[in-house]
C-alpha cells in the first residue's frame, strides 16, 4: 500500500452493539474498495477482521482489528471494534486513536445498549461521529423508527443524508437527500441511477428541508441567504456537514445493507468528502499540555494503542502517529518509560495479514514488531524531543475468577501466559491473595475470562482449572480478656521455657494490631519480648484456628517468667502463640467480612429492581442520585461475598443497560449463623 499525505488519511472506528453488523460492514468496505477479492461471512469464520480462533468459534468480535483500504485517492484506516460489554476495553482503545466514529445501528433492533455506551465515551473524547443504519434488507427493519429513536436519544444533530429505496426484502438502493437522486444496487455493489418513486418525494422534501435548516444554522451568512430564499450549493452543504462533523455538532446518517453491498460506497464517499483528516482536528494535548501539529516534518510522536502476540512474529505493537514520521529499521524512544527501542521493519495490518511499508507518516496507523519495553498506552518519540500523551486507561475489571493450573508444576507457565495476555489486554488484572492462597484473574465478564482461559490453553499450552472463589474474610476478638501462654518442656540437656501473661481487647475497625510492652522488673528479659509479639502475630495471621486473619486487636504483655538456661526465642514465640489462642477462647472470636461501596448506574425504570436486589444481597442503600438522561445512580454498602458475580447478574437484571463501579469500604461482623457455616466450611476444607 502506498503512502498518503496526512490530509488524505481517514482514521475510522466502527462501533455499536454486538450483532449490528460492524464486521460485515468492514468486510463490505474492503471488498467494495477492491482491497479484497471476496466477501467473507462471520457465520463461516472467513472474514478479514474476525481472524482469531475465539472469534471464529464464537462468531463475535473479541478484539479490535485494523483493515486499511483505499478509496478515491484516500486511505481509510478502518478499526473494527467489538460491540459486547465484556470487550469494552478494546473499543475504548480504538476510539482513542480514531478521528471519526461510525456508529453501526441495526434497523431491526434499533438503538441498543452498547451503542449508547460507546456514544457516551465518544462525547467524553469529543470524537466526531456519524451513523450507518444497517440491515435495512431484513424483515421488521424500519428506517423511520430507527431514525426517530436516534434523534430522541442523541438530539437534532442526527441528520439523515439518505432515504431507503424499498423496504425490508425489497430494499434495493438509496435516495440521496443532498443530490435528490436515487440509485439501485446490483449484487456486486455497483449502482445505477433510477427514478425517485413519487410516493417518496414528499418525505424526501421534508428530510431535505430539515438538513438545509441545520446547514444554514451553522453559518450566519448562509442563514441570511437561506431565509431570503437563495439556493445553498452542494459544495456549501458538504462544507457545512464537514465542519459540523469536525466540531461534533452534526452526526450524518447514511444507510444500507452491508451483506448486500448496498450503500457501502456512499458511506465511503461521505467519509472521504466530509470526514475529518488528522490535520482537520486539534492535536491531542500531552500530559503537560504540549501539542504537536499533524505534520510529517514535526518531531515524532506516536501512541501505542494495542499489543498483539503473534506466534510467528512475536509481540506486535499497533500505533497511531500524531506527528513526524516513524521509520522502520532504526531506533526510537519510549517517552513513557524513558527507554530506547530498536525497531524492525514497519508494516500495516489487514486483519492478520502484514503489508510492509517503509514508514508511517503523521496521522497514519501502523505496526512494528518486537519492541522490548513498550506496552499499550506508551508514547513513542524521537530522543531529545520527548512528549508523553495520556495513557489509555483500561476499564476497571469487575468479575473475579480463582484459577490454578490443572497440571502441577505448570505454575510458572501459567504466570508467563497470563502476563502475556495482560500485555495484550490491559483490562485484565492478576492478583495473588496471600490470605486465601488463590490466584485471582479479574476481567470484564464471563465471556471475557472464558476467552482468556481458552487462549491460555491454545496459545501457551496451559490448561487452567477454575476453583471456587474464596472471599478474604477476617476475624477479631469479641471482648476483653486476660490469658496465659506456657511453653515449658524438660527432656535432658537444654529444655524450652517461656511463660507470658497478656491482656487483650478488640479495637475499632481499621485500627490494626497494637502490641504494648508493660513488663517491669525483668520478668521477661527485653530480648524475648519481640519473640512474644512474633508468636502472637503468627497465630493471629492463622486466625486462631478459624483460618481467617485476625485484625483490630490490642495485646498488652504485662507479666511472664523465664529460665536462665532453657528460655529461647522459639520458646517465647510458642508462649505468645498459646497466650493469644487462650485469649481467643475466653474473649470469643467474631468473623468479619469485607463490605464494598457499590454505585449502580441504571435507567430510571430499573431503580426499584436494583434497590430490591441489593437488599436481598444484605446491602444497605445509601441514596439515589439523578444524573440526567433518564438515568439514576443507586449507592449502597454491600458484603463482597454477595456481589462477586454482580457483573453478570446486573446485565441479567437490566438487559445490559446497567453499569456499576465499586470500591472497598470496611470490614464488619458477619451474622452469627452465617459465620458458623463459613468457619465450619473453612475448617473442613483445611482438613480435606
Amino acid at each position: 500500500m502506498k503512502s498518503y499525505p496526512t490530509e488524505s488519511i481517514r482514521n475510522v472506528v466502527l462501533v455499536g452493539h454486538g450483532g449490528a453488523g460492524k464486521t460485515s460492514l468492514a468486510e463490505a468496505l474492503l471488498f467494495r474498495s477492491g482491497a479484497t477479492t471476496r466477501m467473507g461471512k462471520t457465520t463461516e469464520g472467513n472474514t478479514v477482521c474476525d481472524f482469531d480462533d475465539e472469534e471464529i468459534r464464537r462468531q463475535i468480535s473479541v478484539a479490535t482489528a485494523l483493515a486499511p483500504l483505499e478509496w478515491k485517492n484516500h486511505k481509510l484506516n478502518v478499526l473494527d471494534a467489538p460491540g459486547y460489554a465484556d470487550f469494552i476495553g478494546e473499543m475504548r482503545s480504538a476510539m482513542r486513536v480514531a478521528d471519526l466514529a461510525v456508529f453501526v445501528v441495526s434497523a431491526v433492533e434499533g438503538l441498543e445498549v452498547q451503542t449508547q455506551v460507546a456514544w457516551n465515551y465518544a462525547e467524553e473524547l469529543g470524537l466526531p461521529r456519524m451513523i450507518f443504519i444497517n440491515k435495512l434488507d431484513r424483515e421488521n427493519s424500519s428506517f423511520r423508527r430507527t431514525l426517530e429513536e436516534l434523534r430522541t436519544v442523541f438530539g437534532k444533530g442526527v441528520a439523515p443524508l439518505a432515504l431507503p429505496l424499498g423496504r425490508e426484502h425489497d430494499f434495493a438502493g438509496v435516495i440521496s437527500v443532498i443530490d435528490e437522486e436515487a440509485v439501485r444496487y446490483s449484487a456486486s455493489g455497483q449502482s445505477e441511477a433510477v427514478e425517485i418513486p413519487a410516493e417518496r418525494r414528499e418525505r424526501l422534501e421534508e428530510v431535505r428541508t430539515d438538513l438545509l435548516d441545520s446547514v444554514a444554522e451553522s453559518d450566519d451568512e448562509l442563514l441570511e441567504r437561506y431565509l431570503e430564499g437563495e439556493e445553498i450549493s452542494r459544495a456549501e452543504i458538504v462544507k457545512a456537514i464537514h465542519e459540523g462533523i469536525d466540531q461534533a455538532l452534526m452526526f450524518p446518517v447514511t444507510i444500507g445493507a452491508a451483506t448486500k453491498l448496498i450503500g457501502v460506497d456512499r458511506l465511503m464517499d461521505v467519509i472521504v468528502t466530509a470526514g475529518p483528516a488528522p490535520s482537520d482536528l486539534a492535536p491531542p494535548p500531552a500530559v503537560d499540555g504540549a501539542t504537536r501539529p499533524a505534520s510529517p516534518d514535526a518531531p515524532l510522536s506516536a501512541l501505542v494503542f494495542k499489543t498483539l502476540t503473534d506466534p510467528y512474529v512475536g509481540r506486535v505493537s499497533f500505533f497511531r502517529v500524531y506527528s513526524g514520521t516513524l521509520k522502520g529499521d532504526g531506533s526510537l524512544h519510549n517517552s513513557s518509560r524513558r527507554s530506547d527501542e530498536r525497531t524492525g521493519h514497519t508494516f500495516t495490518m489487514r486483519g492478520k495479514t502484514q503489508e510492509p511499508v517503509s514508514h508511517v507518516g503523521a496521522g497514519d496507523i501502523g505496526a512494528v514488531a518486537k519492541l522490548s519495553h513498550t506496552a499499550t498506552g506508551d508514547t513513542l518519540s524521537d530522543k531529545g524531543a520527548e512528549i508523553v500523551y495520556p495513557a489509555i486507561e483500561p476499564p476497571e475489571p469487575l468479575l473475579p475468577k480463582a484459577v490454578e493450573p490443572k497440571t502441577k508444576g505448570d505454575e510458572d507457565k501459567l504466570m508467563i501466559g497470563l502476563q502475556k495476555m495482560i500485555d495484550e489486554d490491559p483490562s485484565l488484572r492478576l492478583q495473588r491473595n496471600d490470605e486465601t492462597h488463590q490466584t485471582i484473574l479479574w476481567g470484564m465478564g464471563d465471556a471475557h475470562l472464558d476467552v482468556v482461559l481458552h487462549r491460555l490453553k491454545t496459545k501457551f499450552s496451559v490448561e487452567v482449572e477454575e476453583v471456587p472463589f474464596k472471599v478474604p474474610y477476617r476475624s477479631t476478638l469479641r471482648s476483653k480478656a486476660e490469658a496465659l501462654g506456657r511453653h515449658v518442656k524438660q527432656s535432658g540437656g537444654h529444655g524450652q521455657y517461656g511463660i507470658c501473661s497478656i491482656r487483650v481487647e478488640p479495637l475499632e475497625r481499621g485500627e490494626g494490631f497494637v502490641f504494648s510492652d508493660k513488663i517491669f522488673g525483668g520478668s521477661i528479659p527485653n530480648q524475648w519480648i519481640p519473640s512474644v509479639e512474633k508468636g502472637v502475630r503468627a497465630a493471629m495471621d492463622q486466625g486462631l484456628g478459624t483460618g481467617f486473619k485476625m485484625i483490630d486487636v490490642k495485646v498488652e504483655l504485662y507479666d511472664g517468667k523465664f529460665h536462665s538456661v532453657d528460655s529461647s526465642d522459639f520458646a517465647f514465640q510458642m508462649a505468645g502463640s498459646h497466650a493469644i489462642k487462650d485469649a481467643g477462647e475466653k474473649a470469643g472470636i467474631a468473623l468479619l467480612e469485607p463490605i464494598w461501596t457499590v454505585e449502580v448506574m441504571v435507567p430510571e425504570q430499573f431503580t426499584g429492581d436494583i434497590m430490591g436486589d441489593l437488599q436481598k444481597r444484605r446491602g444497605i442503600p445509601e441514596g439515589i442520585d439523578t444524573i440526567g438522561g433518564g438515568r439514576q445512580v443507586v449507592r449502597a454498602k454491600v458484603p463482597f461475598a454477595e456481589v462477586t458475580h454482580y457483573a453478570t447478574d446486573l446485565r441479567s437484571i437490566t438487559g445490559g443497560k446497567g453499569a456499576f463501579s465499586w470500591s472497598f469500604s470496611h470490614y464488619q461482623d458477619v451474622p452469627h449463623e452465617l459465620a458458623n457455616r463459613i468457619v465450619e466450611k473453612a475448617r473442613a476444607e483445611a482438613h480435606a
